[in-house]
């Protein structure tokens, strides 16, 4: 774990410049005992080239055998034990698409879903419903439902995502979440986490927003129910620019992901939502900024969909870019993925993330490509991901000396 008083007090700012790139779930698995996984299948000739050049490793969001989401794989990232500092995924996308969220405020992540007429949940995306839907459901939810002594604010995130927002007095963010996670199951109610006059009357309030809710989505075609995660209000975290001693900023397109970034204190840059635009976002703000984090999500979302060649062809489009990220003379480089999203599991995994570290002073290792078993053979071994930013740091030499 990052120790954040001893890096706050030798970092110094140096005008070197630091890239973050996380391809989201880019760790895999091989399909067959003697295969490759996505990344070692990929053609990656700069990624490879750079492995050869850094130095390598793999690293461990949380702890060995512990699968992450995607909000602590990121703070990991950014160096903060995200067991520490656990954030509630409601506040990650609220603050991800602009929004002033309070410290007395309680987020949660909204999903719209399918009910048949026996209430049992058929599709917990409700079809993935385009944004502009979504925009059009959570007005209509802004309208039509109120809790007494409570403001409520509905806010469209993207496809069948929305945030929930409760500003008052007396609120809990202690609640359990209504999705049961499976299809064929009806949602579950919210229930209070702790025995509090405030988690129970929280708990309250929001099964009537619930209640309300339903009714007023019942006649949707496919959006005609939801379900809340992700309770939480905003920790006030540490911020990794006082940290760090960097200007800050973030590449990302997915709120939740912006979300995180802007949490811990980085400027969120505009852009479009394809991958060469993320790229070009980057060349544009070059000279403004000191740390860029990028981060590319579709890696994550072709290995949750289960299509492995899909999930190589980004790889493939990312090394592609990566080759003009390098025309803008990087000082440091690193490159991984905040967990693992295999194509054989469908899912995140616990298994351990690849990443390269490439910079002027990086000692080569014996890593000749950038793929898992060869970043087992790198100088790193195996480490907590919360180390890596301050390696960052320290090929950047923006870290004096300990001591005399």
């Amino acid at each position: 774990m990052a120790d954040f008083e001893l890096l706050r007090e030798l970092a110094r700012p140096n005008g070197s410049k630091i890239v973050l790139l996380v391809m989201d779930g880019l760790g895999g698995l091989p399909l067959t005992p003697d295969g490759k996984t996505e990344l070692e299948t990929a053609n990656t000739p700069v990624m490879d080239r750079l492995a050869r050049e850094g130095s390598t490793g793999l690293h461990v969001p949380i702890v060995p055998g512990v699968t992450p989401g995607s909000g602590p794989a990121h703070l990991a990232l950014f160096s903060y034990n995200a067991v520490q500092y656990e954030v509630g995924r409601g506040v990650l996308e609220t603050l991800g698409i602009g929004f002033d969220l309070r410290p007395e405020d309680v987020a949660a992540r909204g999903n719209f879903c399918t009910m048949d007429e026996n209430g049992l949940i058929t599709d917990r995306r409700a079809g993935r419903i385009p944004t502009e839907e979504c925009i059009r459901l959570t007005k209509k939810l802004q309208e039509n439902t109120h809790i007494e002594g409570v403001e409520l604010f509905v806010l469209p995130v993207k496809e069948h995502r929305f945030a929930l927002v409760l500003r008052g007095e007396g609120l809990s963010d202690k609640l359990t979440e209504t999705d049961p996670l499976v299809t064929g199951k009806p949602p579950l109610p919210v229930e209070p986490l702790e025995d509090t006059p405030e988690a129970r009357r929280t708990a309250e309030l929001v099964n009537e927003w619930i209640r309300q809710a339903r009714e007023v989505l019942k006649d949707e075609p496919r959006a005609n129910c939801l379900n809340l995660r992700g309770w939480g209000k905003d920790p006030q975290l540490p911020q990794f620019t006082d940290i760090y001693k960097v200007k800050a900023a973030a590449i990302a397109v997915y709120p939740m992901y912006r979300g995180v970034a802007r949490l811990v204190g980085m400027e969120l840059l505009e852009h479009g939502s394809e991958i060469a635009e993320e790229f070009a976002a980057l060349k544009a703000h070059w000279d403004e900024y000191d740390f860029f984090f990028i981060h590319v999500k579709p890696t994550d979302s072709r290995g949750e969909d289960g299509n492995f060649d899909a999930k190589v062809k980004v790889i493939e489009e990312v090394d592609r870019h990566v080759a003009e990220l390098l025309e803008l003379k990087p000082d440091v480089l690193i490159i991984t993925g905040d967990h693992s999203t295999p194509a054989k599991l469908k899912s995140h995994s616990w298994h351990p993330v690849p990443f390269l570290l490439w910079a002027y002073d990086a000692m080569p290792d014996a890593a000749q490509s950038f793929g898992e078993r060869e970043c087992a053979r790198g100088q790193y071994g195996v480490m907590p991901a919360t180390e890596l930013m301050p390696l960052a740091m320290g090929h950047a030499g923006r870290l004096t000396r300990f001591g005399a």
